[in-house]
């Protein structure tokens, strides 16, 4: 009986010694598998989160934090990437660029891009400045502004290095307006001795061909650039060149100019009148352009020169030439001299086709040989430098050439030597203004000539 006793005694002592190890070894069990389940959910399942819930056990003495895994809604998980206000957005309007190549036109271009016929139509009859769009040439450029649904918004059309149209659509409604660009404008200049020809030697010295140009139209009333340049004559040039955005874009006019042909000395300063006419003058006033060119037509040589007797060289005979021959290629454009109206257009016996044109009631000219009319007609007006007609050999005529006469009160005049009338100077009211606009023009005229001559 002691035995029974002493042996359940035992195991009751040893009972209660090992239920706070069991006890004790199930929250440890239970916090370990809690710990891996929550690791997995949270490897597995990135929009997990959990809620720390403390749970009291049975024995208020032995309280332990359980950590018990929640799944949350899906929405309620928020990533957020920090980016710049301008980073990855999305330009809802778009502008296409297209450069113009040979053979485009408006209405091609726009089929290609497919806007639509009646916008098309809109466009081009909308007022005169959208026309400039129906010359459209190859190097230009043209764009468009299109929403994303690809409806044209804007249009934009540079016409020249100056001006750009632009047109707007909204809603329907169309207005266009023409922009035009200023540019920073800088003095340049050059100088240069010929020693072959005009061309060449400003080309070396740095003018740039248009300006070459410019400064045998502003003296050709006084030179003959095809027959009176001499070796050692000497020009100097001021002119101006434009910029935008301190690149150059291009060249402007020239400012003042002197030539020296043959010793003599010829000025000429740019100067814009009271009524915004603008004409190169001499220092005194006087105008450069004369009421007539010195020839009608670029031209290789003088086949022909006035005269009262030479050898025809068809009919065989001596008889006076009463004019100049030209000689150019079949095609060359020939220009009116002078202002006036056509007299005769057509065909006159050796002279083949022929137009006469009245200069007033003191002057004429006569162009023979043409091959062909401008679409100038007898009657109607033209002006000086106008194509009237094109060389040809028509008529008495061994070989393509111009056959240009001057008539003074219906008498012949040669040409090459008369004394061509000048147009109207400055006015003496107007005087005090003209040498204020253009001394400093002289001025530094003066000095790079003296510059140039300095290098020497």
């Amino acid at each position: 009986m002691r035995d029974y006793k002493s042996l359940n005694s035992s195991f009751s002592n040893s009972n209660k010694n090992s239920l706070p190890k069991k006890a004790f070894t199930l929250v440890i069990i239970i916090i370990i598998l809690v710990g891996v389940t929550f690791l997995f959910d949270n490897f597995n399942t990135p929009n997990k989160q959990t809620i720390k819930v403390e749970q009291n056990s049975t024995n208020t003495e032995n309280k332990e934090k359980i950590i018990i895994p929640l799944e949350l809604p899906k929405q309620s998980f928020i990533k957020i990437q920090h980016k710049t206000p301008t980073q990855n957005i999305k330009t809802e309007l778009t502008w296409r660029t297209h450069p113009i190549i040979e053979g485009d036109t408006l209405s091609s271009i726009f089929n290609k891009y497919q806007f639509s016929k009646k916008l098309l139509h809109n466009i081009s009859t909308l007022n005169k400045d959208t026309r400039y769009l129906s010359r459209i040439k190859a190097g230009q450029i043209i764009a468009f502004l299109t929403s994303p649904k690809d409806k044209l918004l804007k249009l934009r059309y540079a016409i020249n290095e100056t001006n750009t149209l632009i047109i707007d659509i909204d809603k329907g409604s169309i207005a266009s307006k023409i922009i035009k660009q200023t540019f920073e404008k800088r003095i340049s200049h050059v100088s240069a001795t010929i020693s072959n020809s005009l061309f060449l030697s400003a080309h070396q010295a740095g003018l740039p061909d248009r300006l070459t140009m410019e400064l045998a139209d502003i003296f050709g009333w006084d030179i003959d650039f095809a027959l009176d340049i001499r070796a050692n004559d000497h020009f100097t040039v001021i002119f101006e060149e434009l910029y935008s955005d301190g690149e150059k874009v291009k060249n402007g006019h020239i400012l003042a100019a002197e030539f020296i042909n043959d010793g003599k000395v010829f000025k000429a300063v740019r100067y814009m009148d009271h009524n915004n006419n603008i004409q190169y003058y001499t220092p005194n006033g006087k105008s450069l352009k004369k009421a007539f060119l010195r020839s009608p037509v670029k031209f290789s040589r003088i086949s022909s020169k006035f005269t009262l007797k030479r050898w025809h060289p068809i009919l065989h005979r001596f008889k006076s030439h009463k004019g100049v021959d030209y000689a150019a290629s079949t095609g060359t454009p020939i220009k009116a001299t002078g202002n006036g109206k056509i007299a005769f257009r057509g065909r006159k016996g050796g002279y083949g086709k022929t137009i006469v044109i009245e200069h007033g009631n003191q002057y004429s000219t006569l162009y023979a040989h043409l091959s062909r009319f401008s679409k100038a007609r007898t009657g109607k007006r033209v002006k000086q430098g106008d194509t009237i007609g094109y060389v040809g050999k028509t008529g008495l005529a061994t070989g393509p050439h111009l056959h240009y006469e001057f008539r003074v009160n219906n008498r012949h005049r040669n040409p090459l030597t008369i004394k061509l009338p000048k147009t109207r100077s400055i006015r003496k009211h107007y005087m005090t203004a003209f040498k204020n606009q253009t001394k400093n023009l002289l001025a530094q005229l003066e000095m790079y000539k003296k510059i140039t001559v300095a290098l020497k």
